[in-house]
């Protein structure tokens, strides 16, 4: 085991490397706790880069009546959008109206209520489209006439994750993947928490004077196989698969189709050559690690985006298809797709002893507000926790800081001391590293100088800063969380990135 872990213990130790888990762990470091994260597997690899990669309100969650969430989910796209300006940015969403579903003044009302709710400062309003004259109608169906157009943002779910746990290391925080936490036991007014090295089965003991079980789709089987607790509440696991098909439309505007059983799709530009399509909603019982598409979904999938676009999408299309478990709190809902995505903390630990905080439930999008409540739940027990609450709201992440509308001038400035670079691969790295490619760029006056180009203009000396700076160790960790560079890359090319990484 590296050092780090064991020694005198540490005010918090996080248990999870999701967006919750992380997110935790940069807002408790920046408050001066001593803090430790472990994840069982890499960042980000469970649900957290399964997403439909939006910040969002969550439009239709105004029909179940979750205005609180809503409104603090509108609120919080901007402020994700300031402090991580490379990796989120604004998408305009088209709504057609469909006569037979929902009538036109529910939606109307709806949007109405999305851009006052929250607050919206920057993002553009809603309007109303002419699909008969408007580019956003030429790839769907003769016969939608009308549509609302409004504004939310699109984020890469994944490296969202690993920012927040970089900045969070910054900070102080040791964070260690491949690491599961096998026993967790209250001794002498400290939990002393056994991990297992998932690399090399070696076991090692830490002591923490709270505990945060950020697990997601585990949080039940972290407090009974390594608590001896019971759950104190339900976890509802849905299965949510997405289909990507080369591009679809040659606009840059996502579209949110309404499906005639209640549930709504989207089909986003994604990756510059593709379309992404999702999500579907249904319940899951089975191990959250094997979760898979089923062809039932995909099949599903293409058929409720065949029923608006001219040109059918067919299951030959799908290039790629990645599928995750939500962890919903069970708040008894009929419906997978009505379990509420607000999220629930659950303190076990009376005064003086070591607190146990567990996450259920919860959304990427409002993942800051989470932390804040959950170090708001364990103050009492950590007295040195510093009073900057919301700092996280005005902080940027690596990279990040450059204002919101300044992501072409840091591209012109990058081909500007690196000529040598291609248009579209300087774009991606300051997409993707905003700032920090200079770092991996530092003293490269050539291609060449930047190593082995495997493709897709990923370079050795990339590699080699994931592996260094963000705990990549694998071609998955690579290529399709702190990248998705595998969509654009053959199979032999792929394989060469794994032999590099030593497997």
């Amino acid at each position: 085991m590296a050092s780090g872990l064991a020694g005198a213990p540490f005010d918090l130790l996080v248990v999870g490397g999701g967006i919750n888990g992380a997110g935790i762990a940069r807002d408790a470091a920046g408050r001066g706790l001593s803090v430790a994260l472990v994840e069982q597997d890499d960042l980000a690899s469970g649900t957290s880069s399964w997403s439909t990669k939006l910040i969002h309100g969550g439009l239709r969650y105004l029909e179940f009546y979750k205005f609180r969430l809503v409104r603090e989910a509108l609120i919080e796209r901007e402020v994700l959008w300031r402090i991580a300006p490379h990796i989120i940015r604004p998408l305009r969403f088209v709504l057609p109206h469909h006569a037979g579903l929902r009538p036109a003044w529910m939606l109307r009302l709806g949007l109405f209520l999305y851009d006052h709710l929250g607050g919206r400062k920057t993002l553009w309003a809603t309007k109303t489209l002419d699909l008969r004259s408007d580019e956003a109608g030429r790839p769907l169906k003769a016969g939608y006439g009308r549509a609302f157009e409004y504004s939310d943002c699109r984020v890469d779910d994944a490296r969202l994750v690993v920012l927040n746990a970089v900045d969070a290391a910054r900070r102080g925080a040791v964070i260690r993947t491949r690491t599961r936490a096998v026993a967790a036991n209250r001794r002498d007014g400290l939990w002393h928490v056994t991990l297992e090295d998932k690399t090399t089965g070696a076991h090692d003991t830490l002591a923490a004077r709270a505990l945060v079980n950020a697990a997601g789709p585990w949080v039940e089987r972290f407090l009974t196989d390594a608590t001896q607790t019971r759950a104190p509440a339900r976890v509802r696991l849905v299965q949510g698969s997405h289909i990507v098909v080369p591009r679809l439309y040659a606009h840059d505007r996502a579209y949110i189709f309404q499906n005639a059983d209640g549930r709504i799709i989207f089909a986003i530009p994604y990756e510059r050559d593709f379309t992404l399509i999702g999500t579907t909603d249904q319940d899951y019982a089975g191990d959250p690690s094997e979760v898979r598409a089923s062809e039932a979904e995909i099949a599903y999938l293409c058929a409720a985006a065949s029923e608006y676009f001219a040109e059918a999408v067919t299951p030959g299309q799908v290039v790629w298809t990645y599928s995750g478990v939500r962890p919903l709190y069970d708040d008894g809902a009929s419906a997978a797709q009505e379990a509420t995505r607000d999220y629930v903390l659950h303190r076990d630990g009376g005064p003086g002893g070591p607190p146990l905080l567990s996450v259920f439930g919860g959304k990427i999008t409002t993942y800051r507000r989470l932390a804040i409540s959950a170090l708001e739940a364990l103050a009492p027990d950590l007295p040195t926790l510093r009073k900057r609450v919301g700092w996280t709201a005005s902080e940027p992440l690596p990279g990040g800081d450059f204002a919101v509308d300044g992501g072409y001038a840091l591209g012109e400035s990058l081909r500007g001391s690196h000529p040598f670079l291609d248009p579209l691969v300087a774009d991606r790295l300051v997409r993707a590293y905003g700032t920090r490619a200079a770092e991996i760029l530092a003293g490269a006056s050539s291609m060449a100088d930047l190593g082995r180009d495997f493709g897709a203009g990923l370079t050795e000396a990339e590699i080699t800063f994931l592996a260094r700076e963000e705990w990549a160790r694998t071609a998955d960790d690579v290529l399709w969380r702190r990248s998705k560079l595998g969509l654009h890359m053959s199979l032999d090319q792929r394989a060469a990135v794994a032999a590099f990484l030593g497997g």
